[in-house]
């Protein structure tokens, strides 16, 4: 395992953890427990959240993917990096009856918190996989629609997780996540440090070059949403959150 993966599942295991204790009154930032708000506060309606019986706080996101994705009845969803599984469990509710939804993560601790609180919720039509999201354990052509929530800038090399996503959709099927993209160039001591990688900061690319993997690996009119911004203090740069769609062409 690469250092870059190692910081990332290292964090995460350790966010799982406190989370496994403070859940739900925790009070989570962006991509991590203790980070900023960087635009995912309010993104989850409190009906929606209570049914699953979980909290915004459990999220660790920048944005809310299930509401992007227009989900229905009878789909098959897969969630890049589930983490505490939020998403995953709200996806399946969407697309019940006859539907499914996955939920990928390479950290034991959050596997094993994402099925605690699919068991919590009641849940049957909901799977956590253990895996990387730049070699998806799943065949090709079984999924309708990807999602993710602030985990694609997470990944060193995001063209091998577009393609990976291109290769598990089905053709039409969407491609739909919230993840963060850096608007102005950051510093290059921060885009060298592996904290800030691990914290949703140094791993973000510019939207033109996040366009260009998308149309390498074959999808079809990507479509670029900022929805909150946010400096570093003392360094230069910025980066935001944006919800992201694309689709694979039918007849791929």
């Amino acid at each position: 395992m690469g250092e870059v993966k190692e910081a990332v599942r290292s964090r995460y295991a350790s966010v799982a953890r406190q989370l496994a204790v403070l859940q739900p009154s925790a009070d989570a930032g962006c991509c991590q427990l203790d980070g900023p708000d960087c635009g995912c506060s309010g993104a989850y309606s409190p009906d929606e959240l209570n049914e699953i019986g979980l909290t915004e706080s459990v999220s660790l996101g920048c944005g809310n993917p299930t509401m992007l994705a227009e989900l229905a009845a009878g789909q098959v969803v897969l969630d890049l990096g589930s983490g505490a599984g939020l998403d995953v469990l709200l996806s399946a509710r969407r697309v019940a009856p006859g539907g499914h939804a996955y939920g990928l993560d390479m950290t034991d601790e959050m596997l094993q918190l994402a099925n605690a609180n699919k068991s919590k919720a009641g849940v049957v039509n909901a799977t956590f996989v253990k895996g990387s999201i730049d070699s998806i354990p799943l065949p090709d052509s079984s999924i309708d629609v990807v999602i993710s929530n602030c985990v694609i800038n997470l990944a060193e090399d995001k063209g091998a997780v577009i393609g990976e996503a291109f290769r598990v959709l089905r053709p039409g099927g969407l491609f739909a996540v919230a993840d963060m993209v850096e608007l102005d160039p950051l510093a290059p001591e921060l885009k060298r440090r592996l904290d800030s990688w691990a914290g949703c900061i140094s791993g973000t690319i510019p939207i033109d070059e996040y366009r260009a993997a998308l149309l390498s690996a074959g999808f079809a009119d990507p479509d670029f949403q900022v929805h909150s911004t946010q400096s570093i203090p003392g360094v230069d740069g910025k980066v935001g959150s944006a919800y992201i769609r694309a689709r694979k062409p039918v007849g791929i």
